[in-house]
Parts: structure tokens; C-alpha cells; sequence
């Protein structure tokens, strides 16, 4: 399954910024060893479900250290029996929009 989540704590420091908390998360994601990519707005990791769900309950937990509240956005494509759809399926995008040209 691939699961795209942002999780950030609903308080922020001074400046509105979130990166310290954002970075605990990611952290997370990468000590985890799934494969995974983060852009400047979610996170998308690949895995079994069991796996996913330890990955993202590890990092809303590292963002509570954060403040007293967190905020958790969440998408998951499950799919059993596909591997590699973290790539795969941007692949066939970039084939799909070839075709166009």
C-alpha cells in the first residue's frame, strides 16, 4: 500500500513555522526503511499495512513532542499484491503524458 500523510502539530512557534516538528516526523519515515519520498507538502511511504500505520503513529508521536495537539491528513491506495507503485505509478504517468506529445 502507499500512504501519503503531513502531520504537523496545530501549534506553531513564533514565526508560524512548523519545519523543526515536520523534520522529527520525517525522520521517522526515513529511519524506518521503507521506501518513501517527501515533497513540500506530504510524505508518501510504501509498505504493508501493519508497516505504514507504525510509521505514521511513530511520527505523529515525535511531532506531539512538539506541542499539546497534532494534526494528521491522510491517503492511502491499497493495493495488495503491488510492489513498487512509488515509482511505478509516476512511470506510467510520465509514459501516459509522452504519448501526448
Amino acid at each position: 500500500m502507499l500512504v501519503a500523510f503531513s502531520v504537523s502539530p496545530s501549534t506553531s512557534g513564533e514565526q508560524g513555522s512548523v519545519h523543526d516538528a515536520v523534520a522529527a516526523a520525517v525522520k521517522v519515515v526515513r529511519d524506518s526503511g521503507l521506501p518513501n519520498r517527501t515533497d513540500s507538502m506530504f510524505t508518501t511511504i510504501e509498505g504493508t499495512w501493519d508497516e505504514c500505520m507504525d510509521v505514521v503513529r511513530r511520527a505523529c508521536e515525535a511531532v506531539g513532542e512538539f506541542g499539546p495537539r497534532v494534526s494528521l491528513v491522510l491517503k492511502a491506495d491499497i493495493r495488495p499484491g503491488f510492489t513498487g507503485e512509488i515509482t511505478a505509478k509516476l512511470d506510467r504517468l510520465e509514459e501516459a503524458l509522452d504519448r501526448l506529445d
